[in-house]
């Protein structure tokens, strides 16, 4: 029924590589690292964990692929992607000791599928896009919305485990997972209609833009809950993404689902941000999106705030706000030095998301400079629990040495400078 194909000299590939796979998990650096995270993601740990995301550049770090069917190819993808940064970053990300798939669930805010068009280059590559949007004039499209749609395709998704566990189940077990829960009203909204767009109807229009973020944040809540009714909260306490670069790995929530029960959003992770609102006062902020964030993010056990957004502006009247908040972004777009006294001696993680320029931009790391731009975070976090993410790079510049000499350099500072 499923198209799932490999070829006999790609399962041979694969399994090599889940061989690799399993052994790294096993080393006795990941048990280390891996009680670091506890201890970290608790505000009980000794020093900052430091993690390069890799998903934007993997291109230049991750070996040519072997497979050529398209199936074999993204599952090699996957299992490089699994533990390429112990091998060429050393940062502190664990090997997870099983590969990892997902519910195949959806969710379509108001039932629409919205539409981009792609900007290709010569090589037949995508540079850029736009979106279709659905909405021109608020006050008059909104009556039109349709219910969101959302659903689950168990079969494909226990076929597909079936597939891959006959390729290397005996060697790396095959698990259902989860990731945070993730929510991000404020992209959807731009999606739908567009920055400029969003921006005059809070003006022009603003108890309709209120019943527009009510109704967004009621359907998230819905589709979440619908997720609980149907037992596909899976616990988000360990080796499980937490958004914008992060793990989950926690004692506070559960590790199994309890026999006989189902998780609830309140043993899980969440993640939001609302990096389309740095146009707006942290008044009308606080005024037009705070109140229905809070409502979907007061739905999870913990969450962790924020990508590429200042979030100082918004501290105090908003996001303190929030009990169970326990990461925060702090980007290269926010002011370090306020953060840093905000949540000194919380239980809110100052989670610094350095420059993309150092390792993004030129072929060699201007070792100077990044010794600089870390140890100013160093000396502004002091006081807090410190978490390092390296986002948003692009490209090595032809030199893939630079991610792990980077971390080498935040790891010199943090033993020298970090107490």
């Amino acid at each position: 029924m499923y198209n799932f194909y490999v070829t006999s000299d790609e399962r041979k590939i694969l399994r090599e590589l889940a061989r690799k796979q399993l052994e790294y998990s096993q080393l006795p650096i990941m048990k280390e690292r891996m009680e670091q995270w506890y201890r970290h993601n608790e505000c009980k740990g000794e020093k900052p964990m430091i993690h390069i995301e890799i998903w934007t550049f993997e291109k230049d770090i991750i070996p040519e692929l072997k497979c050529q069917t398209e199936t074999g190819r993204a599952i090699e993808l996957e299992l490089y992607r699994n533990f390429i940064n112990y091998e060429r970053i050393d940062d502190d990300r664990i090997v997870p000791p099983y590969y990892s798939i997902k519910w195949d669930t959806w969710f379509q805010l108001f039932g629409v599928a919205i539409e981009k068009e792609y900007a290709i280059d010569s090589k037949g590559e995508s540079v850029g896009h736009r979106f279709k949007y659905i909405i021109n004039d608020l006050e008059e499209d909104f009556p039109k919305l349709g219910p969101s749609k959302y659903g689950v395709d168990r079969e494909k998704t226990l076929a597909w485990k079936e597939f891959l566990e006959d390729i290397f189940g005996d060697i790396l077990p095959v698990k259902i997972t989860n990731s945070c829960l993730g929510a991000v009203p404020t992209q959807e909204v731009v999606h739908m209609m567009g920055m400029e767009n969003m921006l005059f109807s809070m003006y022009d229009y603003p108890d309709t833009f209120h019943a527009f973020m009510k109704r967004i944040s009621d359907d998230y809540t819905e589709y979440f809950k619908w997720l609980e009714t149907e037992g596909l909260l899976l616990p988000t306490a360990s080796y499980e993404l937490c958004g914008q670069g992060t793990f989950c790995f926690t004692s506070e929530l559960p590790h199994e689902i309890p026999p006989g029960g189902k998780l609830t959003t309140k043993d899980l992770w969440g993640f939001m941000d609302s990096q389309e609102t740095v146009g707006i006062s942290p008044e009308m902020y606080e005024e037009f999106i705070f109140p229905y964030y809070k409502r979907i993010s007061d739905l999870f056990g913990l969450f962790s705030y924020g990508c590429c957004e200042p979030v100082d502006p918004i501290w105090d009247n908003c996001l303190s706000k929030c009990e169970n908040l326990r990461k925060i972004s702090i980007s290269p777009w926010c002011n370090e030095e306020v953060m840093g006294e905000k949540l000194k001696g919380s239980k809110v993680i100052y989670h610094r998301k350095p420059s993309p320029n150092f390792i993004g931009v030129g072929k060699e790391l201007d070792e100077e400079a990044w010794r600089e731009h870390i140890l100013n975070t160093l000396k502004a976090a002091r006081g807090c629990h410190l978490e390092i993410t390296q986002r948003d790079v692009y490209s090595l510049g032809g030199n893939i040495e630079k991610p792990r000499k980077a971390v080498k350099i935040i790891r010199e500072l943090i033993e020298e400078y970090w107490q």
